[in-house]
């Protein structure tokens, strides 16, 4: 469990010091533009892997898979500090996202082999909550303080000694429970190939427009994902051994864990992305008092799962908890909506405590729920089902908000300058502002404001005005999420029947392999 935890944290400290990072990544390359594109590649590699490798843990044993996670994500993050372009950093950060695929689709699902009965499971949760929070509430305050101090290729290599720990506990303690009766392995290819690219047909469908001439690509990817959605449809009923099992996707308490799922993944991913942009770029802090202020969404998290290892093991209807998590949930997306440069810090850090909070009560619940929905010889898919939906939900999150914020900004840029102007700016002007990289990069801010010399406005008065209005914008992509939390509270609420069963020798059997060759 040490091991398990340490590959958790793992991934935790990635997501929060890179996001603290984001904003001087794109400004040292130069890169705004792609902003989004950092997570969405990370995040697509992972949800394509979390299946893909769930799946091969059920037919070969987790522990050999946990190990090649941790090697290929420490790699990855050598690579991404090595980074010299954009370009290759996307592209690192896919591989790093095939490790944290990898990890995430076999090392939480080593957890039922180890611990069948679903109460000690819930309790010892508290080890993934420790190891959870340590890494979320550091990331942020330590992201900040490297990028400012080391430069934003240091937030990368903190990854290799946390992972050569991991991999020498895991190596070292982690049993390998192996199918004691294991059939043909067939391995669903096409269906893989045929999830990648619907799920990189969604990316680029809900991803940001950089100019008109992408459009008519755009609307060629729509007509094609629902063809491509048909086709893995087919492919998945025909399959002996699918990659994503339709039969599971019957059970109504499983679709409405996998929504809740989704849309948890869309409100921690956009929290965890754009906080720090809003702090950064929007109130002109630097990365670690952006860093500083962020922690407590991180550390909040790791609470309300030490919270909820004492309280839901002890509820008639523990689903209840849910109701709870996403409450909170919409109350940070909302307050985070209200925050401005003049409203002080409380109104932040509340929010984000809710927040955070919130994301704690709910994670760890839902992978517990669904493998008690799946039952014990499908709780390898069922697990990584839950964490892919997550992922597809913070795909689509980020995406999605980072498409409307582009859209948003660049429509309203024009407006600004002429206000300030008092009369119609002409292009020029509005062209040295309409990459939002301005508002975080000082050395191409200065030379913006060298430009604006002659202009019928003054420099500085300009960048204020569009911090401002940079700021109203982040508000309505945080309105959006506060909706998607109010959604998943509806959801909740129709899941709240699900119970604890009791461990029985036979299922803790099952747990260790007898009969999984029945899943194929």
């Amino acid at each position: 469990m040490l091991g398990i935890g340490l590959v958790n944290m793992l991934v935790a400290l990635d997501q929060t010091t890179v996001s603290t990072a984001l904003p001087s990544i794109v400004a040292t390359l130069n890169g705004f533009g792609y902003y989004t594109w950092i997570a969405s590649a990370y995040l697509l590699a992972q949800v394509i892997a979390v299946p893909i490798f769930g799946r091969l843990g059920d037919y070969y044993g987790r522990k050999p898979f946990v190990l090649a996670a941790i090697a290929t994500f420490t790699i990855a993050s050598a690579l991404c500090a090595a980074a010299p372009t954009m370009g290759a950093l996307i592209a690192a950060r896919a591989l790093q996202g095939i490790g944290a695929g990898m990890m995430t689709g076999t090392a939480f699902a080593s957890i039922p082999d180890l611990f069948p009965d679903p109460k000690a499971r819930t309790r010892w949760q508290v080890v993934l909550a420790a190891a959870y929070g340590i890494g979320t509430s550091a990331g942020p305050s330590l992201g900040g303080f490297l990028t400012d101090h080391s430069g934003w290729r240091s937030t990368f290599l903190i990854n290799l000694p946390v992972g050569l720990v991991a991999a020498w506990c895991v190596r070292r303690y982690l049993p390998r429970f192996v199918p004691a009766a294991r059939g043909a392995v067939r391995i669903d290819y096409l269906g893989a190939l045929l999830l990648s690219l619907s799920l990189a047909c969604l990316l680029l469908a809900f991803g940001e427009v950089q100019s008109a001439a992408f459009l008519p690509p755009r609307a060629i990817v729509i007509a094609c994902l629902p063809v491509l959605l048909g086709l893995f449809y087919a492919c998945e009923k025909r399959a002996i051994a699918p990659i994503v099992p339709l039969g599971l996707l019957h059970n109504r308490q499983m679709i409405m864990l996998l929504c809740l799922s989704l849309l948890t993944g869309a409100i921690m991913f956009s929290l965890i992305f754009y906080v720090p942009l809003l702090l950064q770029a929007g109130f002109n802090l630097s990365a670690t008092d952006a860093g500083k202020l962020a922690t407590p969404l991180a550390g909040s998290v790791a609470v309300g799962s030490l919270l909820n290892t004492r309280v839901v093991t002890r509820l008639r209807r523990p689903a209840t908890v849910l109701l709870i998590g996403f409450s909170l949930l919409v109350l940070a997306c909302a307050g985070v909506s209200g925050v401005t440069a003049g409203s002080g810090h409380v109104l932040l850090e509340m929010s984000l405590l809710c927040g955070g909070m919130g994301l704690g009560l709910i994670l760890n619940n839902l992978n517990i729920f669904a493998q008690e929905t799946a039952g014990q010889r499908q709780v390898g898919i069922a697990t990584s089902l839950i964490q892919s939906a997550r992922m597809i939900g913070g795909l689509l999150g980020v995406s999605t908000i980072g498409a409307w914020v582009s859209w948003r900004y660049s429509t309203r840029v024009g407006g600004v300058l002429d206000a300030l102007s008092g009369r119609t700016a002409s292009r020029p002007w509005a062209a040295l502002f309409d990459d939002p990289q301005v508002l975080v990069d000082p050395h191409k801010q200065s030379m913006v404001l060298h430009r604006l010399a002659n202009a019928p406005f003054s420099g500085d008065q300009a960048v204020e005005s569009l911090r401002q209005m940079f700021v109203a914008v982040l508000h309505s992509g945080f309105y959006l999420t506060a909706g998607l939390g109010a959604l998943g509270l509806a959801i909740a609420l129709t899941v709240l029947d699900i119970e604890f069963t009791k461990d029985t020798p036979a299922a803790r059997d099952e747990t260790r392999g007898v009969g999984t060759s029945e899943i194929a």
